[in-house]
């Protein structure tokens, strides 16, 4: 394989990120009062790129999370950062075509890849994070049936998705230790309740708290095998990682070409600012850390979609911290290259100041990727 080859994208992956950019390209920037995203999700699933990464037999598009990324990059490249495109068919329609039976498939995969239906996930919670060993949210059986008690943080979109995917822990028949497993709770079921979450957050996505009391669930809300819950959480949690990357680089891209723009065309003097190396070189080093985030992503991308979920772990949580560092000084460099202007409504940056941090926070800390390279990379000895 040529140098080249061994880089450059295929034409149909060209030919999929110039079709998303030219339809995203337009349709309203991030700013501080974003508009709702309903028409362009319905759109988006109209055209088929909500659901590139879930089987054709269910409506999708049949290809991997590489081509959601690219998705996901594009949109945020745009402006129009979708971040229910990590939830609902990265983590839910992941896991639910990996790990879901015959009925699950055919009941749920059809909504969440033609965006008819959209599919929150909860996992975070007030004591333990992210942290699965100590989620509080239990399942217990009553019968042929669950209940499941507990509450969650910072779950992204609940009033806009059907259903949300929650991780709760079960008890394991022989051992009696708690373990996780994943379960599909429809919005309108007696004993779930979600309240907002008020953020300074510069996206249309809103943040809730959930609170599960006692919530019956028939047999068949468990997503695949009881036994298989770690398995499926980090087949979601992967995909994940790799889209936060891409919405991350695609935001990074959007500020970088403003900053561009007005460095190009803004003249105080005898020549452009852009002339000046004070102005540029600080801009070609974003450029350069953008680049060399998006190569991290597709690398984490092509192995989680070669199946080598192990690889695919560790280049995921690299290119996820590569991004938001690439993202947070992105949107740092370019406000500060339109001086006054970059903190006014009408170049729209200022209030990706708070968008840009997602990455550096969601769905993981940069601290805990660093303990993960640390711990499994270089075996190192962990702290805790």
């Amino acid at each position: 394989m040529s140098g080249r080859g061994a880089f450059a994208e295929s034409a149909e992956h060209r030919a999929l990120r110039e079709a998303v950019a030219a339809f995203a390209r337009g349709r309203g920037d991030a700013g501080p009062d974003p508009r709702s995203p309903e028409e362009l999700w319905a759109e988006a699933g109209r055209l088929g790129y909500l659901g590139v990464n879930l089987p054709e037999e269910y409506g999708g598009g049949g290809c991997g999370i590489t081509e959601l990324s690219l998705v996901m990059e594009e949109f945020g490249a745009a402006g129009n950062p979708l971040l229910m495109l990590v939830v609902s068919p990265a983590i839910c329609g992941t896991v639910i075509s990996r790990f879901g039976t015959p009925e699950q498939k055919r009941r749920l995969l059809p909504g969440l890849a033609d965006g008819s239906s959209r599919m929150a996930f909860g996992i975070t919670e007030p004591d333990a994070g992210s942290n699965s060993h100590r989620l509080t949210t239990t399942a217990r059986r009553d019968g042929t049936d669950w209940l499941l008690t507990g509450r969650k943080v910072f779950v992204s979109g609940v009033d806009e998705a059907d259903a949300t995917l929650i991780v709760g822990r079960t008890a394991d028949a022989r051992t009696g230790r708690l373990k996780p497993c994943l379960f599909v709770v429809p919005r309108d079921t007696p004993g779930f309740a979600h309240h907002q979450i008020p953020m300074e957050l510069g996206a249309p996505e809103r943040q809730f708290e959930l609170v599960l009391d006692d919530v019956r669930l028939p047999a068949d809300a468990l997503v695949g095998e009881e036994d298989a819950g770690l398995q499926q959480l980090f087949a979601g949690l992967n995909p994940e990682r790799v889209m936060i990357a891409a919405f991350a680089v695609g935001l990074g891209r959007y500020a970088l070409d403003k900053a561009v723009d007005y460095a190009r065309t803004r003249q105080v003097w005898s020549t452009p600012i852009g002339a000046h190396q004070a102005v540029a070189h600080p801009l070609a080093r974003i450029h350069i850390e953008l680049e060399l985030a998006r190569l991290m992503t597709r690398k984490a991308a092509s192995l989680y979609d070669a199946g080598d979920d192990m690889a695919a772990g560790e280049a995921a949580n690299m290119a996820k911290y590569a991004a938001a560092e690439a993202c947070a000084h992105a949107v740092d460099q370019a406000i500060h290259t339109l001086g006054g202007n970059g903190l006014t409504t009408e170049y729209g940056l200022a209030s990706l100041l708070t968008l840009s941090r997602v990455a550096r926070i969601a769905p993981v800390s940069r601290e805990m990727i660093l303990n993960f390279v640390s711990h499994h990379t270089l075996g190192l000895p962990k702290s805790y």
